[in-house]
């Protein structure tokens, strides 16, 4: 029972973070971003970006602290330093903090596009006007878990990286959530579901970004293409009587918003809500250019 805004397409809509202070997209092209994570201003491949960048090699170079190199063939990527700077430094959005690290990875924390979802998910818990059971799968550095944590959410998280649990016990610790009721836990998120399944758990929100490909701690793989549609089905047997949001995040996957739209009234039929998907961007400094960074789909339940 799917409702939504009249002359609104559900499945066509974009997703901005537009309240950031730590955080900028200086520039993007030629298959690169300029971006600010605090202090310090990072180049970053971005495959995505096929235009001609507004600011000049030489500008891009002069700001850049660090630029990543993505690797070739069987060999790691790695960062070029320009000047020296640490490989961690503390990053806020509003009421959240968090480590950026420098690793043999592009990825370094966060994905800034993603702030909007932690205020939207925030906003449902507040809303609810209860204590909601949320499901964070594959939760990586654990900031839409805090998001919900702060908002007053009772939220169980679950990555199938050990370090990754690490890093987002660490955010929790910046952010002054120690006390907020988080089960941090490192399983596979397909094996997890079926356990709770077994075991009559029950959720209120679930939050699920799944990669196109991984392994779980006991290496058992995972391919999107094969397992999401699964995982999916099996989340519905989570949820409560009284949902109150299902929130789905896809990068690098080719699948297109309005399959995730269909994917998620599917599954979500049987209750009273309204849905919309899209595409999640990030919105350069200076000019109306914008990067495609993932697709989403998200439902609520009705007031």
């Amino acid at each position: 029972m799917i409702e939504n805004p009249a002359n609104q397409s559900p499945f066509s809509q974009t997703m901005v973070s537009a309240d950031w202070v730590d955080y900028e997209l200086l520039d993007s092209g030629n298959g690169q971003k300029l971006e600010r994570f605090n202090e310090f201003i990072l180049i970053r491949p971005e495959k995505t970006a096929a235009w001609q960048p507004r600011l000049s090699t030489t500008a891009w170079m002069r700001k850049a602290d660090a630029t990543y190199h993505l690797g070739m063939g069987d060999q790691p990527g790695r960062w070029e330093f320009h000047r020296r700077i640490p490989l961690e430094w503390e990053m806020r959005y509003k009421n959240l903090c968090f480590q950026i690290q420098l690793s043999l990875s592009r990825h370094i924390g966060v994905f800034p596009e993603q702030a909007a979802y932690w205020d939207w998910i925030a906003e449902q818990v507040i809303q609810s006007g209860r204590m909601l059971q949320v499901l964070n799968l594959f939760g990586y550095t654990g900031l839409a878990t805090l998001a919900a944590a702060a908002a007053g959410a009772q939220v169980v998280h679950v990555d199938a990286s050990s370090r990754a649990v690490r890093w987002a016990k660490l955010n929790q610790e910046l952010s002054g959530l120690q006390a907020s009721p988080i089960r941090w836990l490192v399983d596979d998120a397909l094996q997890f579901v079926e356990r709770e399944i077994r075991r009559g758990r029950l959720y209120d929100g679930l939050i699920l970004d799944p990669p196109k490909y991984g392994h779980g701690p006991d290496q058992k793989v995972w391919q999107f293409d094969r397992f999401f549609s699964v995982l999916l089905e099996k989340c519905r047997r989570l949820l409560s009587p009284q949902p109150q949001f299902v929130a789905i995040t896809v990068y690098a996957v080719p699948v297109t918003p309005l399959h995730l739209f269909q994917q998620l009234a599917e599954m979500m039929n049987s209750w009273k809500g309204v849905i919309g998907a899209g595409d999640i961007v990030l919105m350069e400094k200076d000019r109306n250019q914008c990067i495609k960074t993932a697709g989403f789909a998200r439902w609520q339940a009705s007031n």
